[in-house]
């Protein structure tokens, strides 16, 4: 498998499908929202899709408005070089009983191959319009857009904005 088949086909993998996003109840109006979101994602990548998560999960409890009570992420990202190989290439000379060889040798170092995820958590609590402490939190429909019923439906597993 050629270098740029590979390239590409890490590059397809890593935006076809980028981020995980899970939520646990914690209460009536109380959740977890965890999410892991590929290295190409960043932990700002991963923050947006808890985020949106967040919004997804206050919708489908039939709330309006959450609030981020409490927030913790990791990085688990690091990078691994494949062995590169040496190539050598030299003439060799003779006069008489003299000889003589010229050589280079050259390394070409293997791919990097980079591995782990960013991930987020968010506590957060709901509300729902004209309770107390609403005003203060966020518009779970804001935060989503104005596509939001779709992406209540379909979840997000991409990272972008």
């Amino acid at each position: 498998m050629s270098k740029t088949v590979l390239v590409a086909l890490l590059v397809s993998a890593a935006v076809s499908g980028c981020t995980s996003s899970s939520a646990v109840r914690t209460s009536q109006n109380t959740a977890i929202i965890k999410t892991s979101a590929a290295p190409i994602c960043g932990g700002t990548g991963a923050a947006r899709v808890a985020q949106k998560q967040a919004a997804i999960e206050t919708i489908k409890a039939g709330f309006d408005r959450y609030v981020i009570t409490g927030a913790a992420s990791q990085n688990n990202v690091g990078v691994t070089q494949l062995p590169g190989q040496y190539n050598t290439y030299g003439t060799a000379s003779v006069y008489g009983n003299y000889g003589t060889y010229n050589a280079t040798t050259t390394y070409q170092p293997g791919p990097t191959i980079v591995h782990g995820t960013h991930d987020q958590a968010f506590a957060i609590r709901m509300f729902r319009e004209g309770e107390p402490g609403a005003s203060q939190a966020l518009s779970a429909k804001e935060t989503l857009g104005p596509e939001w019923a779709s992406i209540v439906k379909n979840g997000v597993t991409v990272c972008s904005s």
